[in-house]
C-alpha cells in the first residue's frame, strides 16, 4: 500500500474491533478496521475504509452522522470552534493577512460558521458541501458546476474523513495561486499505536495527519509559509511571502495579550510533544 501523501510504502500498523453502541451495528458488516502507517511521513490510512464501495462509505457517513447530530440522544459532538474561527478570520483580515472578500467554507455541512460570521462580523462566507444543500438565510450555497478560485478557503474536520489523494486535491486546486488554505483538524507528530486513542473513535475516521506528511502536503500544493491559531485550532497555509508578517502576529499577540497566533516558514508544528 503507497502512501497518498508522499507515495512511500506503508506497512500495518493496527486494527480496531468497534464494541461501542451504536457503532458495532454499525461496523457489523465491515468488521474489523485495518490502518496503515507511511514508513516516510507518519501519514496513517485505513486500508480497510479505501476498499469499500462508494455506497458503503456514504451509508456509513449516513449512519454516524444521524446518530451523532440526534438531539434527542445528547450525543456529545467534538463540533469545530465556530465562534473562535469567526473571530479568527476577522482578526487576520483586518490585518491583511488573508482576504474575507472572496471566500469559500469547503465542506461546511450546514453552514454553521457562515451564520456565525454574517450575524456577529458582517462578513459573507459562500458554502460548498456536496451532501448538503440548503436555500434561505445568510447561506450561500455554491453547486459544485458552480466552484471558481478562491482568495480564502476554510476546512474544518474534513481531513480525517478522506479515502483518495483526490480528496484532498480537489480541495487546494480552488485556492488562487497567491490564496491562503485554513484547515481544522487534529495532527500531531506521531501518531499513537492505540485503537483506544480518541480520534480512532468515530468510524467514520480514516486518515491522520503527522507534521511531517503535512510538511510535504504543504510544499507539494505551493505553500510557502503557515500561521497557527491557538484559539481556533486552525492552521492557515500561506502562498504568497507577507510583508513584515512576523512584525504584524507581534503586535496582534500584543494587542490580545496572549499567543494568539504562531508563524513558520513552512508548517508550524505546534502539536510537537503530542
Amino acid at each position: 500500500m503507497k502512501c497518498i501523501i508522499c507515495n512511500s510504502d506503508s506497512e500495518y500498523f493496527l486494527s480496531k474491533k468497534y464494541s461501542e453502541v451504536p457503532y458495532v451495528e454499525f461496523m457489523q458488516e465491515i468488521g474489523d478496521v485495518h490502518y496503515y502507517k507511511c514508513k516516510n511521513c507518519g501519514f496513517v490510512l485505513s486500508k480497510t475504509h479505501s476498499e469499500l464501495d462508494k455506497s458503503e462509505w456514504i451509508k456509513l457517513n449516513y449512519l454516524v452522522h444521524k446518530h451523532l447530530e440526534n438531539p434527542e440522544i445528547k450525543t456529545m459532538i467534538n463540533q469545530p470552534p465556530y465562534a473562535e474561527q469567526a473571530m479568527m478570520l476577522k482578526i487576520l483580515g483586518e490585518n491583511e493577512i488573508l482576504s474575507t472578500k472572496n471566500m469559500l467554507d469547503y465542506a461546511a455541512g450546514h453552514g454553521t460558521l457562515s451564520k456565525i460570521l454574517s450575524k456577529y462580523c458582517g462578513i459573507k462566507l459562500p458554502i460548498f458541501d456536496q451532501y448538503v444543500e440548503e436555500e434561505g438565510g445568510p447561506n450561500k450555497y455554491i453547486q459544485k458546476e458552480n466552484l471558481s478560485k478562491y482568495d480564502t478557503i476554510l476546512n474544518s474536520a474534513m481531513f480525517e474523513h478522506i479515502l483518495t489523494r483526490q480528496d484532498l486535491d480537489n480541495l487546494n486546486n480552488l485556492v488562487n495561486a497567491d490564496g491562503c488554505l485554513i484547515i481544522h483538524t487534529v495532527i500531531c507528530e506521531n501518531i499513537p499505536q492505540d485503537p483506544n486513542w480518541f480520534y480512532f473513535r468515530p468510524p467514520v475516521h480514516t486518515a491522520f495527519h503527522t507534521n511531517k506528511s503535512m510538511e510535504i502536503l504543504m510544499k507539494q500544493w505551493g505553500y510557502q509559509s503557515s500561521i497557527y491559531c491557538t484559539k481556533s485550532k486552525s492552521w492557515i497555509l500561506l502562498k504568497k511571502e507577507i510583508k513584515d508578517i512576523t512584525k504584524i502576529i507581534d503586535s496582534i499577540n500584543q494587542e490580545l495579550q496572549t499567543d494568539y497566533l504562531y508563524y513558520k516558514k513552512g508548517f508550524v508544528d505546534y502539536w510537537k510533544g503530542f
